[in-house]
Formats: C-alpha cells, structure tokens, sequence
C-alpha cells in the first residue's frame, strides 16, 4: 500500500487539473492508495482566501471537504504528538503550516507531494 501525503497547494492544483503539477507528481498521485491532506491545509486555504492571498480557491473553499472525498482521499491524523513535533523540530523554517505538514510526514512516515524545496532533507519529497 502506498499513501502519498499533499502539501496544500499540490492538493489545490489536484483539484483543477493544474499545469503546474509535475509528471512525477501526477505519476505517484495516480500510483497511490491513499491520498491524504492534513486538517491544516482546511485552514491554510480557508485563511488565505479570507485574507485576499489565494482568491482562485474562493470557489471551492466551501466544498473541500466533498472534494477530497470525491478525490478518494483521507484527511491525516492530527494528534498532539504532531503539533509538538512540528514546533521541536530542529529546522529553521519558521511557518507554521509547513511545520505541521512536515510533522505529519514525519509521525506518519509518508512522503511529501510538494513543489517547495523546502522540504527537502527535512522529509521524503516527491516532485
């Protein structure tokens, strides 16, 4: 079984074919069991569609929940053990939705669909 986490916007541009997702990354979405998204992608959307910073996803804020389920995808577990591993982690990344994604890769042990390197050495990337 192979289970393929998404960074929030990898998880974004799935949702409307988007261009910029790679050919590896189109490759391990179709190639997965599961797709999963974490709980904070939810509010990185919803948060920066309130705030003007991503006015594309305006449109679908409100039905991400039916569109990761029409995707065949899980919401990842998000349990304490993450958000503490996201803020003792030994990496000088400071944003706190990254530091949560990487958590959950990590606690997880699944790999990162992600355009942003800076994952890298962090987590297992896929891009």
């Amino acid at each position: 079984m192979t289970a393929v986490l998404f960074d929030t916007h990898a998880w974004a541009w799935s949702l409307g074919g988007d261009a910029r997702l790679s050919p590896r990354a189109l490759t391990s979405i179709r190639a997965a069991d599961t797709m999963l998204v974490s709980p904070i992608s939810f509010f990185e959307i919803a948060q920066k569609v309130r705030l003007g910073k991503w006015p594309e996803m305006a449109a679908f804020v409100d039905q991400l929940p039916a569109l990761l389920d029409a995707q065949g995808g899980v919401v990842a577990g998000f349990e304490p053990v993450i958000c503490l591993l996201a803020g003792m982690m030994d990496w000088s990344h400071r944003d706190p939705f990254d530091r949560l994604l990487a958590a959950t890769a990590r606690h997880h042990a699944l790999p990162l669909l992600s355009a942003d390197s800076v994952f890298d050495g962090i987590v297992t990337r896929i891009w």
